[in-house]
């Protein structure tokens, strides 16, 4: 979706950022997964439902009035990150 989006400075600037907050979900669930300990496992899970809100946030700010075909596509995404959300936040609550 983000080599789609209409090339403006500020979708520039907020594709870099939702690059980098969807990349570091998947990169500290491997991390929680190979936890030191119990607290490391939950400090992890907690960063990447933070992560997961920020990317939902950053697909948000995208302007996609010059690609309209795109709305849908980044709705699913933010619909996703909810969902990773509500899942990783589960998780916490049931692991303290």
């Amino acid at each position: 979706m983000i080599k789609a989006i209409d090339k403006s400075l500020s979708n520039i600037e907020d594709a870099k950022q939702l690059t980098r907050s969807s990349g570091s979900v998947g990169s500290n669930y491997i991390e929680a997964n190979e936890k030191l300990g119990e607290k490391d496992f939950l400090m992890r899970i907690k960063i990447c439902k933070k992560e997961a809100k920020e990317s939902r946030y950053w697909l948000r700010l995208l302007d996609l009035a010059h690609t309209p075909d795109l709305v849908s596509e980044r709705d699913r995404l933010v619909q996703e990150a909810t969902e990773l959300m509500n899942i990783f936040g589960a998780i916490y609550r049931k692991s303290v």
